[in-house]
């Protein structure tokens, strides 16, 4: 005979949730009551008119204290330049007197050249360079035309040495090209990397320009 079974009395009963609201103020009507929402929205307006610069002082000041100065960022990218400049300078100086079947290439020679090419280039780029220590060249010209005046400066420069180069390497004796040719290699592409892509494509044109008047020979 089967046993009824007994309800155990520790079971409870279901029941329905209680949907009132809270009988107590929320943390959201606090902050409301606090305005702490305004707040808030006052400092993201804030923190969207602020400059990159302010914001990043702003966010990370630790950031600031650690980084380097304008100045030190400067003269470190001046002598990243000018060094690989002067790493240019030496490969054309050793590429001309190849060409030229010298018997001995002049290490000595070279080496100083190529140390007289870093101290010419370092100061060069030192001025002419843009960085944000460095906005003006031109002193008492408006900032607005420093830009225009750079560019003017290094396409001219650009132009000036491709088409100086390409005259020395094929109206000049061979003792001319190896003195004149790795200076003017380096101003050259120093100049043309300077200048936006438009601008540098524009200089290069006039190069080709003048080589193809000129009737000189590329060879």
């Amino acid at each position: 005979m089967a046993r009824k079974r007994k309800e155990s009395p520790s079971r409870l009963k279901l029941k329905q949730p209680n949907r009132s609201g809270p009988s107590e103020e929320t943390l959201i009507e606090l902050a409301e009551k606090r305005g702490l929402f305004a707040q808030a929205k006052q400092k993201e307006d804030a923190n969207k008119k602020a400059s990159p610069a302010a914001k990043r002082v702003v966010e990370d000041p630790e950031d600031e204290e650690m980084g380097l100065s304008p100045t030190a960022e400067r003269i470190l990218e001046t002598i990243l330049w000018t060094v690989s400049l002067a790493m240019l300078h030496f490969t054309l100086d050793v590429l001309v007197q190849n060409q030229y079947a010298m018997d001995r290439v002049q290490w000595p020679k070279v080496t100083a050249r190529a140390f007289q090419a870093l101290m010419v280039f370092g100061l060069l780029f030192y001025v002419l360079h843009p960085h944000a220590s460095n906005p003006t060249i031109l002193p008492g010209l408006p900032l607005r035309f420093q830009s225009g005046l750079r560019k003017a400066i290094f396409f001219a420069t650009s132009v000036g040495a491709g088409c100086y180069l390409v005259h020395v390497t094929n109206s000049f004796g061979y003792l001319a090209v190896m003195k004149q040719a790795p200076p003017l290699g380096c101003l050259w592409v120093w100049s043309v990397i300077e200048l936006d892509l438009i601008w540098a494509i524009a200089s290069l044109a006039g190069t080709g320009m003048f080589t193809w008047w000129g009737g000189y020979s590329l060879k």
